[in-house]
Formats: C-alpha cells, sequence, structure tokens
C-alpha cells in the first residue's frame, strides 16, 4: 500500500525522483480549489518544472509560477474576495468608468467589464508582468475569436495574457493581443495537459469545469443555462482529449455545485472541496513509487 503521509521536502528532491508538470483547468470561482493543489505541492516539496493554465487556471498558474506559495494564494484569495466588503470595493474600483468616454463605450453593460483592470485590482503585486520573469515556465491558453484557434504565450505580456484566458464571453469584453482579438482560454483547452506533454515524467490536470446543477427537470434560468451549456461543451472536450493524450493524474475537486461567478464563496469553496488535497497526495505517493 503506498504511504500516504504528508512528504517532507527531502523526499521530493532526491536524485531520481521523477519530474512533475502541472495543468490548472478553466472553471470561474470553481477553480478556487486549485489553491488545495498548490499547498499540497507546497508541504511535498514538489515544485513543478512547468505549469499550463486556461482562465481562473492562468490566473492560479501565473501566481504559483512567480514564486508565490499556496499559503500565500490563499490568504490573498480570502482577504480580497473572501470578504465581500473588500471585493466589491475592489471591483467598484476596477470597473468605474474612467471619464466620459469610458463610461459611453465601457459602463457596466453584460459583456463590458474590463477583465484586465479588474486583474489588476484582483492580482497579488508579486505575480510576474512578462513571461521571462517567471520562476516556472508556464502556457497560457488564450482563444483566437476570429482565427477560430487556440494560442498558446509562452513570451511578453503575461498579465495581458491571462486576462485574455479569464475573458469569459458575455461577462468580459475581449483582450488585443497583438492585433488579435482573444477571449476565454477554455473554450478550446479546459484543462491544458496536453500542452505540458514530454516536459515532466508526471503530468497533472485539475478539471474545475463542474456539471450543470439545478432540480431535474425544473428549466434553469438564461445564465445557467448558458454557463451550464459551455460546462457541457468543455466536458466533452476534456474526454476527448483524454482519450487520445490523457495525463497521468486527472483530478476533479468537488465544486460542481457553484457557479462561474460564486466568487464570493470563496471559504466555502476551499471547505468544499478540501478533499482533494488528500488525493493528489495519495496519486503522486503512487506515481513516485512507480517510478522509483
Amino acid at each position: 500500500m503506498a504511504d500516504t503521509s504528508l512528504a517532507t521536502p527531502e523526499r521530493a528532491k532526491r536524485s531520481g525522483d521523477p519530474t512533475v508538470a502541472i495543468a490548472f483547468g478553466g472553471g470561474g470561482a470553481r477553480g478556487i480549489a486549485h489553491i488545495h493543489i498548490i499547498e499540497t505541492l507546497n508541504a511535498m516539496g514538489i515544485e513543478p518544472v512547468a505549469i499550463s493554465g486556461s482562465s481562473i487556471g492562468a490566473i492560479m498558474g501565473a501566481a504559483m509560477a512567480s514564486g508565490l506559495s499556496g499559503a500565500e494564494i490563499r490568504e490573498f484569495t480570502l482577504g480580497s474576495i473572501g470578504k465581500p466588503s473588500n471585493a466589491i470595493g475592489r471591483m467598484w474600483k476596477a470597473a468605474r468608468p474612467r471619464g466620459v468616454r469610458d463610461a459611453m463605450e465601457g459602463g457596466l453593460r453584460l459583456g463590458q467589464f474590463n477583465i484586465e483592470r479588474i486583474l489588476e485590482e484582483f492580482l497579488p503585486e508579486t505575480v510576474a508582468r512578462r513571461f521571462e520573469d517567471l520562476k516556472i515556465p508556464a502556457k497560457i491558453m488564450v482563444t483566437d475569436y476570429y482565427d477560430h484557434c487556440e494560442v498558446v504565450c509562452e513570451t511578453g505580456d503575461l498579465r495581458r495574457a491571462v486576462a485574455a484566458s479569464a475573458a469569459i464571453p458575455a461577462v468580459f469584453r475581449p483582450v488585443i493581443l497583438d492585433d488579435r482579438v482573444m477571449i476565454d482560454g477554455g473554450i478550446f483547452n479546459p484543462v491544458p495537459f496536453d500542452r505540458l506533454a514530454g516536459l515532466a515524467d508526471i503530468i497533472i490536470g485539475i478539471d474545475v469545469v463542474g456539471l450543470p446543477s439545478g432540480v431535474p427537470g425544473k428549466p434553469p434560468s438564461s445564465i445557467d443555462m448558458m454557463f451550464g451549456a459551455s460546462q457541457l461543451m468543455m466536458h466533452s472536450i476534456i474526454g476527448m482529449k483524454c482519450q487520445t493524450n490523457p495525463p497521468n493524474i486527472l483530478l476533479r475537486p468537488d465544486v460542481h455545485q457553484y457557479r462561474v461567478l460564486d466568487f464570493l464563496k470563496a471559504r466555502e469553496i476551499l471547505e468544499e472541496s478540501a478533499g482533494v488535497a488528500e488525493q493528489l497526495k495519495q496519486d503522486l505517493d503512487a506515481a513516485f513509487a512507480f517510478f522509483r
């Protein structure tokens, strides 16, 4: 039976140990559960050799790749969005019009929130601004709206790439990258573990897409239908990718009961998804034992 006790940092750094890469998936507020994954890797002394991320996974992945610990990300998250008064204040500061032109062109209309301004309020200052400043190499997935394809960002402006990856349609306005209109990276690649192929011995994928929730037989609201249909589409993409090139470890935290914009429920999401930490420890212990 595999040893499921908490590993020590020295254990993961022994000569001959396998390397690890991790893909953080998209799923809006459900991606707050990624914090458990980062904390567990920290506790086991495992530093990924590569990170990929889509949407909220791009945000969490960029933070980890910048050198932030899981504890630091947890503290910042609960301090910024875990307290409604703080979250609303930051949101208003980011979303309020800056002058008459901005109010007329943007304002607070559906799909017109400026994700770049919002992320500047909700990202820790220590998150790198350029890919070249990262401590761990990272790949950020975005979707090119007019070229109808996935784009992998690996160089240049990290924060703009993260903003583009998190630009959920109907909530945020698109982000312009190199004169290309970019939106949510999760549309083409919800859990980008395939982009880590060949970069590590053990590839981990974290799926926080979740499943549509509600009462069977009762029609969902229009907004729930829109996001629920997106969840079903992304599950189909993940399923097809797993048939051809599955990761060594694929985890799905218990977050399906939360909506994509339930960021004010950060504490509840962390409490409900805590079991994924022990699951990751067990799976990594088994994987390391296999390689040894």
